[in-house]
């Protein structure tokens, strides 16, 4: 499976900006599919992620309210639409996969995802 992030780009604090992610080589049917980011000198850290068959969406607290996740079947795709966004959003983003349902308690970890993305570089600032 490949993974294409895209969408990131400059927005100002209080925007919005939505993020695609696409695969190729296969479905993402059985999949857990999420999206990570990592600002400069930061560790990497989870934002949210969705089992792509149902069953649950989880999010960072720090995005709650704010990031939403949602699927489109027929193009294979994972959208992450953000919302009120704040200068400490700023980061690059990944889309990451894993053949499997990921326990609800294991979601945030990087280590559960086989399938990694680009970065796509989202830029907060008036």
């Amino acid at each position: 499976v490949q993974l294409q992030a895209y969408g990131g780009g400059l927005v100002q604090p209080g925007g919005s900006l939505r993020l695609s992610c696409a695969a190729s080589g296969r479905t993402f049917s059985g999949y857990t599919v999420g999206w990570f980011r990592q600002a400069p000198g930061k560790e990497r850290e989870f934002v949210i992620a969705t089992r792509w068959s149902g069953g649950g969406t989880f999010y960072a607290d720090s995005v709650k309210g704010r990031f939403t996740i949602s699927r489109d079947r027929p193009k294979n795709t994972v959208y992450l639409q953000m919302d009120f966004l704040k200068p400490e959003d700023a980061a690059d983003y990944y889309c990451a996969a894993t053949p499997r349902t990921v326990i609800a308690g294991m979601v945030s970890r990087a280590s559960e995802y086989v399938y990694w993305g680009q970065g796509t570089e989202i830029t907060v600032s008036s």
